[in-house]
């Protein structure tokens, strides 16, 4: 015969349990049926930690709606006896036989007319262990009670793991929410600094409630960054991660060590995360951090005590970059695991090796392209030099801007200014060989227009398969105060003249590029310039900056320079160049710049003022 009464409890029972968020909320769909059952007067269930300590205690008597609850810390070592190993257990007992230091239940026992006690105890999971005890009188039905006991149980077991089950996987989801935005956030700089910071930053307070982040060099860890949700103690933490030599042999001890850390209690005396040690510190727990025992560890400075310390080793492409220290300030229930903090941190490492080989390329490139360009610009009376170079691609390869200024045998000087098609090493190669071949040839006295067709037939002979631009322009004093400039071009941005007065003209240029065409001659144009008077050679770089409206540099930098009359060349070609990368809203090219004002006379004679609010205005 089926008990229809038991069966559409037992279907609500399961129905809630599918729907609960903790096993608690069970207790009156568990409870009432269990006291339906004929020859049962009361309920009572009990939760344990895995120390034997009494956490909860609920009872409910037949015919009463209001549960008697108890909650507490009670230490009761008698109880483990009672503790299941494995399956649920059941059991029946006298009333008047229960140990007290045993059966907290009791004292509610007793007071109910039952003469024995039906009691199944079971696990719920690894932190603890649960029980339920009826008490029956002489008319039950032990088979019956014991029947639906064990089916409660099963319930409010499937419940438990259900539970755990979805609260793992929320925390999963969540934990990978997390690392996919810790990539993002990790992978959009590429500046060593800024990327680590970042790795602090991210992991506090979603991960930690502190982060501490140091670098491995050659003479051991270095901090770069640190974050606490606690002003005061990031400043201890900074300090620490500076200073601290415990930190520091900590780390160092560590070495390659890729496992996570976790450290608690007596683990941390010394540290500047603890002042005291408890009596009941714990030694480092292992990799799943569990067994941490909180302590009275805290870092200098005012905040809640911190329970636990991890350190993870942050390896990458095979080799070790640095380490990350986080301290939690929070339940143990709340620590991140080591398969988590493993991820985090390979992440991490990721980022800051990539901002680290970007930070080595990018010295490399400057240094190259330092070598690449001449190291001073000769000085002289007659003339005020200076140059100017902004790097424009973002991925830094060396870049085929070039140039150069040669005095003559004749007492001329000759600026020369050129760009190689491309970036890249043969970019560079290409570009050394033009500087060098013309420099070398102009110095020997060679005219200009012949120095670029020689240039051109190396190229050609080479077999270069980058073309070039260039303009090589010549200042020979004349006895009256003023310069014959001759100007020289293959395919290059003409160059450009600054009066005295402000107005500024474009010098007449022409010539094919080199290195594309056999056996090709260039002409020269000449013209004087006056004390005063500037001459501006540049590469396309500025001119081809484009703000986002589609313009081009190009069509304001005649005004943009009238503005800067008056100016030292170094003015000129720092102004220039910095005006063109705020203008630039695309474009990645470089940016050279080679600046010469003729003065004519010693520097400073005569000169007219530059009126700053002149430059000003242009740039409105």
């Amino acid at each position: 015969m089926v008990d229809d009464t038991w069966s559409g409890a037992l279907h609500r029972l399961w129905q809630a349990a599918s729907r609960a968020e903790e096993v608690a909320a069970l207790a009156d769909d568990v409870y009432a049926p269990l006291l339906a059952t004929p020859g049962v007067h009361l309920v009572v269930g009990t939760r344990w930690d895995e120390q034997h300590v009494l956490r909860y205690m609920r009872g409910l008597s037949a015919g009463s709606d209001t549960p008697v609850i108890v909650a507490t810390t009670r230490s009761m070592p008698g109880a483990a006896v009672r503790e299941p190993g494995g399956e649920p257990v059941v059991t029946r007992s006298a009333v008047e036989g229960l140990d007290d230091s045993v059966w907290p239940e009791a004292e509610f026992l007793r007071q109910a007319p039952g003469v024995s006690v039906a009691a199944c105890t079971f696990r719920l999971d690894q932190r603890g262990w649960a029980a339920l005890a009826l008490a029956v009188d002489g008319t039950a039905d032990l088979s019956i009670v014991e029947n639906r006991l064990t089916q409660a149980v099963d319930v409010i077991v499937a419940c438990h793991t259900g539970i755990l089950q979805r609260g793992r996987e929320a925390r999963r989801a969540s934990d990978d929410a997390l690392l996919a935005e810790a990539s993002l956030q990790m992978d959009s700089s590429l500046d060593v600094e800024d990327t680590l910071r970042r790795v602090a930053r991210i992991a506090v307070p979603a991960v930690a409630d502190g982060a501490l982040v140091h670098l491995l060099r050659g003479e051991g860890p270095e901090f770069v960054a640190a974050t606490h949700v606690a002003v005061q103690q990031q400043r201890a933490l900074e300090e620490a991660g500076r200073h601290d030599p415990w930190l520091a042999a900590l780390l160092a001890r560590r070495g390659e060590d890729e496992d996570t850390v976790f450290l608690s209690g007596a683990a941390l005396e010394g540290s500047p995360f603890a002042e005291a040690v408890g009596a009941n510190g714990g030694a480092a727990v292992g990799a799943d951090g569990a067994n941490g025992t909180a302590a009275d560890a805290r870092p200098a400075g005012d905040g809640p005590h911190p329970t636990v310390v991890s350190i993870s080793t942050l390896r990458a492409r095979g080799r070790v970059v640095g380490s990350i220290t986080f301290v939690y300030q929070r339940p143990e229930a709340r620590l991140p695991d080591s398969a988590f903090l493993r991820s985090l941190a390979t992440r991490a490492a990721l980022a800051i090796d990539n901002a680290l080989l970007y930070e080595l390329r990018r010295t490399a490139v400057l240094s190259l392209q330092e070598h690449l360009l001449p190291s001073q610009l000769p000085e002289s009376v007659q003339w005020d030099l200076s140059a100017s170079y902004a790097v424009g691609d973002p991925m830094l390869d060396v870049g085929g801007d070039f140039y150069d200024a040669v005095p003559r045998p004749d007492g001329s000087i000759a600026l020369l200014i050129g760009d190689v098609c491309g970036r890249g090493a043969e970019a560079a190669a290409l570009t050394g060989l033009a500087r060098h071949t013309l420099r070398t040839l102009l110095e020997e006295g060679t005219d200009p227009g012949t120095a670029l067709s020689r240039l051109n037939r190396a190229l050609r002979q080479e077999r270069a398969s980058r073309f070039l631009t260039a303009v090589v322009a010549t200042l020979t004093p004349r006895p009256d105060g003023t310069a014959l400039l001759s100007t020289c071009s293959a395919g290059h941005p003409p160059p450009l003249v600054l009066r005295g007065d402000g107005t500024v003209s474009e010098v007449l240029s022409g010539g094919l590029l080199l290195g594309v065409l056999d056996d090709v001659s260039y002409e020269s144009h000449e013209e004087l310039i006056a004390p005063d008077d500037t001459l501006v050679l540049f590469t396309d770089g500025l001119t081809e900056s484009r703000e986002a409206s589609g313009a081009f540099f190009e069509s304001v930098l005649p005004s943009r320079l009238s503005a800067l009359r008056g100016s030292g060349a170094a003015h000129i070609a720092e102004s220039l160049a910095q005006q063109a990368e705020m203008f630039r809203d695309s474009g990645q090219d470089d940016i050279a710049l080679l600046v010469a004002r003729w003065t004519g006379v010693p520097p400073g004679a005569g000169l007219l003022p530059h009126d700053p609010r002149i430059e000003q205005a242009a740039l409105r």
